[in-house]
């Protein structure tokens, strides 16, 4: 916990704007990982090849998968910080990652980002991780992204909701409309 908390400021510097999609992982089924250079993404189907339309985390009160769910990206500075068995442990599985800053002052909900041609809109769902993460990364990282008053800074990353269809390629900068 020490050193995830002398790494905070170095997390808290990163860029606020101007970010590039370094990483897309596609998670066609549980602790299942594909690495991609392009996704194509719709407001209708999320990711295509991604399990979110048949096995959401979260969902709406009929059922339906949640959309605010459809796209999680995560701060580069926080997998390195927290991913340090890349042999052994899998990858967080994320949609993208990116070196920006995620914060609520930074992207407050319902900011609208452009990725390549796709249009994503910030959720208002805090992304709190799951016992996934405390397994893989130890409770200590489970536990500071959680920290009340670390809320603000969305460790974790920020869940988007996919508002138009499009292509999001590796290298694609990440701009708030």
């Amino acid at each position: 916990m020490d050193e995830l908390d002398a790494l905070l400021p170095h997390i808290l510097a990163a860029p606020k704007s101007g970010a590039r999609a370094e990483q897309l992982c596609l998670r066609p089924d549980y602790g299942a990982r594909r690495f991609v250079d392009r996704i194509e993404v719709t407001t209708d189907r999320g990711i295509p090849g991604e399990r979110w339309l048949t096995a959401p985390w979260a969902k709406l009160p009929d059922g339906a998968p949640d959309p605010r769910i459809q796209v999680s990206i995560l701060g580069k500075r926080v997998v390195d910080a927290v991913w340090r068995d890349r042999i052994n442990s899998p990858h967080p599985g994320d949609t993208i990652i990116a070196d920006m800053d995620f914060s609520e002052a930074n992207l407050p909900t319902g900011t609208r980002l452009t990725i390549g041609t796709a249009v994503l809109e910030v959720s208002d769902l805090f992304n709190d991780a799951c016992v996934k993460w405390k397994t893989r990364y130890g409770q200590d990282a489970k536990d500071w992204l959680v920290r009340p008053e670390y809320r603000r800074f969305r460790l974790r990353g920020i869940l988007c909701r996919i508002v138009v269809d499009g292509v999001i390629r590796r290298g694609d900068e990440i701009r708030r409309l």
